[in-house]
């Protein structure tokens, strides 16, 4: 049994941790749940016991097996290397270490050989990037790629539990007939698209379309794909959605594209427009799979194919990623 600690336990994700550890049947002998000072003496229910939380600042990681962090790229940046030098193997599912050439940056069912070597430290990619690999690696290993086009349709649990407060608040500040409140977002997020994720940075591209173009080419060992992406917030709770326009070096029919999909780990293809099947981030909230379908041809490039994907920020895109790198890395953690 291990011994796991968790940096965010109190946060979405951090709650997403708890359950997909128990989901799972993770090896989970002592939890340690870690937040900001503000937290401590909160408790967080993991196997029927209530565990009280410790301040991530001062916590010793002597003796811990597996810790988990999900508290921002500022306290990973502080705490993520003393945890691994104290002999814990640090999953950090922030920003901070994603582009460091030295930590791997992994998503299992993809490049998990990527995680060879590391150093105590592995960092989670960006949800939304997470979500896109799952789906363009088992094409990539049939037929090269020349260039994405992706647009994004994202939940409001990317801006964590505030941005899940936010959403609920507003659409019942709408239904009361006020004036949708401000906190997390710049404009009101219920009955509202905006397209505008985290911040701007170079060339007018937002952190987060820079995050899926950079991280997706270092996932994909293609430092040379042509990416472009567009991310939009959506008022919708949970799951992630994209469309997403993949250019072949040759052609490729749409059933070929469904067979290679349905074959690859942790995909379910959701694809029959007679019946008018396809995915749904509704579909896709609170499941593992990567749901993709309306895989097409595109009409206006011979090479090119259309699809359209689902998957829930939370697990996949975050705690469930995590939790499958700790399993396939730590011996115990095979044990389910």
């Amino acid at each position: 049994m291990l011994t796991v600690a968790i940096a965010g336990a109190t946060g979405a994700v951090g709650e997403e941790f708890l359950a997909v550890l128990a989901q799972r049947k993770f090896p989970v002998g002592t939890l340690i749940p870690l937040a900001s000072a503000r937290s401590v003496g909160k408790v967080v229910r993991y196997g029927g016991r209530d565990f009280p939380v410790k301040d991530l600042a001062t916590f010793d990681f002597r003796g811990v097996d597996v810790a988990f962090f999900s508290a921002g790229a500022e306290r990973s940046r502080e705490h993520g290397p003393r945890a691994a030098k104290a002999g814990a193997l640090v999953i950090d599912n922030s920003s901070a270490f994603r582009l460091d050439p030295a930590v791997p940056l992994v998503v299992p069912e993809v490049n998990l050989d990527a995680a060879a070597g590391h150093a105590g430290l592995i960092s989670n990619p960006n949800c939304s990037t997470i979500l896109l690999v799952m789906v363009l690696a088992p094409l990539l290993r049939q037929v090269p790629v020349r260039r994405l086009v992706v647009s994004t349709y994202q939940a409001v649990s990317g801006s964590g539990a505030k941005g899940l407060a936010e959403l609920a608040r507003q659409q019942d500040e709408e239904r009361a007939g006020k004036a949708p409140s401000l906190d997390v977002y710049p404009y009101p997020i219920a009955s509202n698209v905006l397209p505008f994720v985290a911040g701007f940075g170079d060339d007018a591209l937002t952190t987060e379309e820079w995050k899926m173009v950079k991280e997706t080419r270092r996932i994909l060992g293609r430092p040379d794909l042509r990416i472009s992406a567009t991310c939009v917030r959506v008022p919708v709770r949970r799951a992630h959605s994209e469309a997403v326009n993949i250019e072949f070096e040759r052609a490729v029919h749409p059933d070929e594209a469904r067979a290679w999909l349905a074959a690859a780990p942790g995909v379910t293809v959701v694809d029959d427009p007679t019946r008018l099947v396809f995915p749904t981030p509704r579909d896709a909230e609170g499941k593992d799979p990567v749901l993709v379908g309306r895989i097409r041809r595109d009409p206006g490039c011979p090479t090119a194919l259309d699809l359209f994907l689902s998957g829930d920020q939370l697990r996949k895109g975050a705690a469930l990623n995590a939790v499958q790198i700790a399993e396939a890395l730590v011996p115990a953690g095979r044990a389910r």
